[in-house]
């Protein structure tokens, strides 16, 4: 696997097959401190991963987002939601870069023939994620093993809907390999509040951490849950990893790692 810095020109010698733009700070916490950067991957990096795709007649994968959909007024959501998004927000900058990113792939397949595939990634967890990254999990249990109170933004009652990173790769690779060109959902259907996910964590991690609450950040989505009834119809997918097993999994590995960095 070659890998670029794809805000620039990319050439690449000799015959390729597939492109993934995967390129992309995810984290509200690292897009937020790289807004510009964020920006130019999803546009800059879209246009000279497509340029790439066409030269070399590869077959071409987005992943996008199910922050497309923004604070959404419709759940779950299904692809044909245009999404409530704040273009000028502070989140705008993930946002709105993977929705002109999206626009982009279509274009490219419309105008120029290109075989595109856009998938738009709903929360995903899993062994190997950075501790206390920004986001729920990684922060709860980064928070949970150092002995700190556990926040919670707002009420804690916005939900998310969290699909086990084993899922997800097979649902990117059959989008891959199949014939769809529109947006697909992949996510986990399970919605969960972010309370009672917080709760979940410190019980099987043994704490008794307090939970505190902050105020709610700026256009943070309420809901979020992937409506997968394309998914399940065109690629046969849907997820097989439930929320305790994929927790267990996740947490020890969570849990190897702390205790890895604290030697």
């Amino acid at each position: 696997m070659v890998q670029h810095d794809v805000t620039k020109f990319i050439d690449v010698p000799g015959p390729v097959d597939y492109v993934l733009h995967f390129a992309s700070p995810a984290s509200p916490v690292d897009y937020l401190k790289l807004p510009i950067q964020t920006l130019k991957v999803g546009s800059l990096g879209t246009h000279n991963t497509l340029g790439l795709a066409l030269a070399k007649h590869a077959k071409y994968f987005l992943a996008s987002t199910s922050e497309c959909y923004g604070d959404p007024h419709v759940s779950p959501q299904p692809e044909t939601y245009w999404g409530n998004v704040n273009t000028v927000g502070p989140r705008g900058v993930y946002d709105e870069a993977k929705r002109f990113a999206e626009a982009m792939v279509m274009a490219y397949h419309r105008a120029k023939g290109l075989d595109t595939h856009i998938i738009r990634i709903f929360n995903t967890y899993g062994p190997r994620m950075r501790l206390n990254d920004g986001r729920a999990l990684p922060n709860f249990v980064y928070q949970a093993l150092t002995g700190q109170p556990i926040t919670v933004y707002g009420t804690g009652k916005q939900t998310r809907s969290f699909c086990y990173v084993s899922d997800l790769i097979d649902g990117i690779y059959r989008l891959m390999m199949s014939d769809e060109h529109e947006p697909t959902n992949i996510g986990n259907p399970h919605e969960i509040t972010i309370l009672e996910f917080a709760e979940r964590v410190r019980t099987l991690l043994g704490v008794s951490t307090p939970i505190v609450f902050e105020p709610l950040p700026q256009d943070d989505p309420k809901q979020r849950c992937p409506d997968i009834s394309k998914a399940k119809r065109l690629l046969g997918w849907e997820p097989k990893v439930n929320l305790e097993e994929g927790l267990r999994l996740t947490l020890d590995s969570f849990k190897k790692q702390f205790a890895e960095t604290n030697k």
